[in-house]
């Protein structure tokens, strides 16, 4: 099992909203030499939230090593042979570096009307289009006919580098996310966490792909995990960014995030890692003053310590 840190990139976080800090910003996590940058996706927000595929076409332009990806994207508000192209043209320009990791969204009705869509639909939908990107990326031309979407011998070109197609991730941690990660997905990628919870969401992923004849890699099980450096737990929780806490009201803040000192930190991950998750993408929750010294503590202290290949 191969151990990787990313960093997830939510609502703005650099102050400002400028350009030239965003580019500054991937520049610097590519230089601390993280594996992978994540954004949040939403439609529609009351703050500054990039469009998924124009800041992923910026990183791939911007980087050379850095690996990208949405956490996650709403799928059944967009149409699947939008995303189907968006993402292929991505991993090109990226020569292989694209992610795409998909949910179903928020609670918020408006999304979804925004988008012109029922709420009522987002898992069908979401169904139907997981089966048609794999065809667009894999077939000639695609043919289709369901409850959502009409196709007549379509072709998307040029394919995804990544052969046969691209592995396709999904969030979320309720039993359907479950079942639809183990019944149509390559890895999951859940979000406020814990790892009881983590060791759970994989068995439960393990025992139903089984029972449809599929497998999910040891490598495919990743957690979004917030974190905020401090002398101790309880001032680094105190610290943190208020709006990231509210994820969850059910159990301790601390549970399910990174917090206090790096040692705390890192024995905080390996929690995560016993309970089988190989894959995580931090959330920074400080303010954007204190961003850059964060992003190297967790570089220099912690990373080195858990990446790596489990035997």
């Amino acid at each position: 099992m191969s151990i990787r840190v990313g960093i997830q990139f939510g609502g703005w976080p650099l102050g400002a909203v400028e350009g030239r800090r965003f580019l500054a910003f991937v520049d610097r996590v590519e230089e601390l030499g993280f594996d992978s940058l994540w954004f949040s996706d939403r439609l529609i927000s009351t703050s500054p939230t990039l469009g998924s595929f124009a800041a992923l076409a910026a990183v791939a332009a911007r980087t050379e090593k850095l690996k990208f990806g949405s956490a996650v994207l709403v799928l059944p508000t967009r149409h699947p042979v939008e995303v189907a192209k968006e993402i292929a043209t991505i991993d090109v320009l990226s020569e292989g570096r694209m992610l795409p990791a998909f949910g179903l969204g928020t609670e918020d009705e408006r999304e979804y009307e925004a988008a012109g869509v029922a709420k009522s639909e987002r898992a069908g939908r979401t169904h139907e289009a997981i089966g048609l990107l794999r065809r667009l990326w894999t077939e000639d031309r695609v043919t289709h006919h369901g409850r959502f979407y009409q196709l007549t011998d379509v072709t998307i070109t040029p394919r995804p580098v990544q052969q046969p197609c691209p592995p396709i991730w999904f969030g979320g941690r309720s039993e359907p996310a479950l079942r639809r990660t183990a019944r149509l997905g390559d890895g999951w990628l859940a979000s406020a966490i814990t790892p009881g919870e983590v060791q759970a969401g994989i068995g439960t992923i393990r025992s139903v792909a089984a029972e449809a004849g599929r497998r999910i890699d040891d490598d495919h099980f990743g957690a979004i995990v917030s974190f905020r450096f401090g002398p101790n737990v309880e001032q680094a929780r105190q610290e943190m960014v208020p709006g990231l806490t509210r994820f969850r009201s059910d159990v301790p803040v601390e549970e399910f995030c990174a917090l206090g000192r790096p040692s705390d930190c890192i024995a905080q991950l390996r929690r995560y890692i016993d309970a089988g998750t190989s894959k995580f993408v931090m959330r920074p929750a400080c303010r954007p003053e204190e961003l850059d010294g964060q992003l190297e503590l967790l570089a220099r202290e912690v990373v080195p310590a858990v990446e790596g290949t489990l035997v």
